[in-house]
């Protein structure tokens, strides 16, 4: 069994799905048993070996090509693992070498959309203004908990955590603390979006394999949802302003928003 090569750690709802698949086509790539196998996350307890056991057995290349003599890599993608707070500890215990993909898509964008989502599946059932003013007190304790107890689990932090997820800022300085910054290739979401030729080229660079291109990109998990109050996507930016000016100067680069 070959244990991965690289992961997708999130964000949620930042288009990890589309990437991913889109990676899945290349003939360098093999494809695990599912695109987010949570290990690091929700499966811990299930142990290292069953882990591998969701990847593919490689002896060359995913066509059996003996004579190729390029290499073949795996990965998966579990957008929860950049916020869960025991998952970059865990990584870096089993996979020390491992190359880490971020996509960051606009905090307010990405909270409006995480709500939708959860809302398309009955994951949620309060008004968005609602919702995001309880937050706090819905996540209130929750970080203790999981370091209490390494099987803790938390419905409300996987999927209710829709500002919380936002501040990029405090994840990526978390993660920061176990691995080198040429272990990350940090991108941002609209930028995929708009030139998703380009992104996957600096991924292909990033993982060190062929560059390729597809006949057609179709976005995968993405939907329409109602139009959100003025209001409340303003108090939103107006909120993460702070954090988003400081991620811009760790990353030394500018993160607009497309609301601006």
């Amino acid at each position: 069994m070959k244990k991965p090569d690289f992961l997708i750690i999130g964000v949620q709802r930042g288009g990890t799905s589309s990437l991913f698949r889109y990676l899945m086509e290349h003939p360098q790539i093999a494809s695990p048993v599912d695109k987010e196998i949570h290990f690091f996350d929700l499966h811990f307890q299930k142990g290292w070996d069953w882990y591998l056991q969701q990847f593919p057995f490689l002896t060359n290349n995913k066509n059996d090509d003996i004579f190729s003599e390029k290499k073949i890599i795996t990965g998966e993608a579990s957008p929860y693992y950049i916020f869960h707070p025991l998952v970059a500890q865990r990584v870096k215990e089993y996979c020390p070498d491992i190359k880490l993909i971020v996509l960051l898509r606009d905090p307010v964008d990405r909270a409006i959309s995480h709500y939708h989502h959860c809302i398309r599946f009955n994951l949620e059932n309060l008004p968005l203004k609602e919702a995001l003013k309880l937050e706090k007190d819905r996540l209130k304790g929750e970080l203790e908990k999981f370091y209490q107890d390494e099987n803790y689990y938390s419905y409300n932090h996987q999927h209710l955590a829709y500002i919380s997820r936002g501040k990029y800022i405090e994840q990526l300085k978390h993660w920061r603390q176990y691995f080198a910054s040429e272990q990350f290739l940090i991108l941002q979401s609209e930028k995929f979006y708009k030139n998703p030729t380009n992104t996957l080229k600096k991924v292909t660079n990033f993982l060190a394999i062929d560059n390729f291109k597809l006949t057609e990109y179709y976005p995968h998990n993405q939907y329409e949802y109602p139009q959100t109050s003025p209001l409340i996507i303003q108090q939103l930016k107006t909120y993460f302003t702070p954090y988003n000016q400081e991620l811009s100067e760790y990353l030394e680069q500018e993160f607009k928003s497309p609301f601006s």
